[in-house]
């Protein structure tokens, strides 16, 4: 599984890096620009990722604005498998879970994250067994 964690916060970083690592390549990027960058050169080199996880409220570009941007390029692209993206977030008001689910995210999980949660959510959304 190819992951990329969207997350500016350096330690929430880490601890998903450290999580996802153990199913196969984890990418970072610390805010919303950088993600729909590297999401884009994944899809040209046709390596596009299996899972993105991604948090809101960051500088640059926030993860609504990303999320949207990243499946506007899944569509040009024609994937066939678009990328699951979990947002990952300490926000639990409702504007923040609606403005997720319009931008097409797969999955809203709220903070503090532990290894358990994910992984379930990971096998909800048919990633690992």
């Amino acid at each position: 599984m190819k992951s990329l964690v969207v997350e500016d916060d350096a330690t929430s970083r880490a601890l998903l890096e450290k999580y996802l690592s153990r199913y196969g390549i984890c990418e970072i990027a610390a805010d919303g620009k950088k993600a729909v960058e590297m999401a884009g050169i994944a899809l040209d080199l046709h390596q596009g990722y299996d899972l993105i996880c991604m948090d809101l409220r960051m500088p640059v570009m926030n993860g609504c604005e990303a999320i949207r941007e990243i499946r506007k390029q899944e569509s040009v692209a024609r994937v066939s498998a678009p990328a699951r993206i979990i947002v990952i977030t300490a926000y639990t008001d409702n504007e923040s879970i609606t403005g997720s689910l319009l931008a097409r995210c797969n999955a809203y999980l709220v903070k503090p994250i532990n290894n358990a949660k994910l992984k379930a959510e990971l096998k909800t959304l048919g990633l690992i067994p």
